[in-house]
């Protein structure tokens, strides 16, 4: 698995060029890419949400779209319309913004259910129907959605089901001191986005995403991550628990986070450091325990403190 953290250890420098004290943010999307999986950013705006994909878009050498969801916007407006030409007397496709590589939809939950619905078959299936014709999108393919968490007028909430859909949910969060200071001094001339090389191209992350699979994972560990996720279908603050979407997502991230850390096996930490991010969006708490002011991080907290760690033998 050396191959894949030079490729990781290349990728993370290269953004942290423009992007400042995030590499486990700039780890979490390429544990993403390596897993074919989507994210979901909620975090306020100003934090580099856009820079960030931008940045990973260029290591990368891929296509980068951007979709500014509003109200008013329509799926044909995402996947791509037929036109009439009227000198070839023929409908021609106009691809939409989803025929990128890495799309980046800013606040997703400003557009409506029927718009945001137009991105689960690309991001289920890797594919776009439109009038009845599929067309397959381009690989690596990775999705970043964005919400922002203090504005919730004129929004409309992601329903689980399609919450489901993405493989994490995360947060930027604010630098620190030095951090900013430091981010300051790397713009006073110029915008480093605008001279940041490709360090990767797109066999190697296709090679990564294969590679990542034959991680290995004990018996053990696999019935350690069942577990975890069986619990949250059982705890009492819970309404409704983690899907067998979940449990796939977990097993594959924990494959890539350990293949990242230059392992071809895994360990139950790489299980626990993963969950948050995995289990945290498809947990819907039931209203006493929301009440009382729990949060789904913290009842995921007591699931994994709670389930039995398998131990070498």
């Amino acid at each position: 698995m050396d191959t894949i953290q030079q490729l990781a250890q290349r990728i993370r420098e290269n953004v942290a060029r423009v992007i400042v004290g995030k590499d486990e943010v700039i780890d979490l999307i390429q544990i993403a890419l390596f897993c074919e999986g989507h994210i979901l950013i909620e975090d306020v705006p100003g934090v580099g949400k856009t820079t960030m994909a931008r940045a990973v878009a260029r290591s990368l050498g891929c296509a980068f779209r951007r979709i500014q969801f509003t109200p008013d916007l329509l799926p044909s407006d995402i996947t791509g319309i037929n036109i009439f030409n009227q000198q070839s007397n023929t409908f021609e496709f106009r691809a939409g913004p989803i025929f990128g590589q890495v799309i980046l939809g800013d606040e997703i939950n400003r557009a409506t259910p029927r718009t945001q619905s137009a991105m689960l078959e690309a991001m289920q299936e890797r594919t776009v129907t439109v009038d009845g014709d599929t067309k397959t999108l381009q690989r690596p393919f990775l999705v970043l959605a964005t919400q922002n968490p203090i504005e919730l007028e004129g929004t409309f909430p992601l329903p689980e089901a399609q919450l489901d859909r993405f493989l994490l949910k995360i947060d930027v969060g604010y630098p620190s001191l030095d951090q900013e200071e430091e981010m300051l001094l790397r713009y006073r001339l110029s915008d480093p986005l605008e001279e940041l090389a490709v360090v990767a191209d797109e066999e190697e992350i296709l090679q990564a995403q294969r590679q990542v699979r034959e991680v290995q994972v004990e018996d053990s560990l696999r019935h350690y991550i069942a577990q975890v996720v069986r619990a949250t279908r059982e705890h009492e603050a819970v309404e409704l628990g983690a899907s067998p979407r979940g449990s796939l997502a977990l097993y594959r991230t924990a494959q890539a986070y350990a293949a990242i850390a230059g392992r071809d096996f895994i360990v139950p930490d790489d299980i626990k450091d993963m969950a948050p991010y995995v289990l945290t969006h498809r947990l819907m708490l039931d209203p006493e325990a929301r009440l009382r002011g729990k949060t789904a991080r913290q009842i995921l907290k007591e699931i994994v403190d709670t389930v039995p760690v398998p131990v070498e033998g």
